[in-house]
């Protein structure tokens, strides 16, 4: 029951209603965090790309959006998470919690703890 909370927490914190909108802010891959990017493409084909996301402590995934998608936390730890509604409460994310998400038009993402965050990242290109 917690890790379905956590996630319900989750998806809500991340697909609240947002003012930008979603051709106004760079992908999840496009963003950098002093000098680095934070996520690296595994996959792509045209129906989904498959990103792995590594946040060390401290690190910071600014401003970007995300197509419908499915993420797995294959690390846990401390987030904070920003989004149009504001900045959220911080967040303990445990390893091997997953959710899907609606398409996020923006957030962004603190690793406030002392481990690295990592996720697999599913985004889905196509509409149902």
């Amino acid at each position: 029951m917690k890790m379905l909370t956590i996630a319900i927490v989750a998806t809500v914190t991340l697909t609240a209603p947002f003012s930008a909108r979603a051709q106004d802010v760079p992908d999840a891959l496009s963003v950098e965090w002093e000098g680095k990017k934070p996520c690296e493409k595994l996959h792509e084909d045209d129906q989904m790309r498959i990103l792995r996301c590594t946040f060390p402590p401290g690190t910071k995934h600014i401003r970007h959006q995300h197509p419908a998608n499915f993420v797995y936390a294959l690390s846990g730890g401390k987030l904070q998470a920003q989004n149009a509604n504001g900045v959220q409460p911080q967040q303990e994310l445990a390893t091997d919690v997953s959710l899907l998400s609606a398409p996020v038009p923006w957030h962004e993402g603190t690793n406030t703890g002392d481990t690295t965050l990592r996720f697999l990242v599913v985004e889905m290109k196509y509409k149902k």
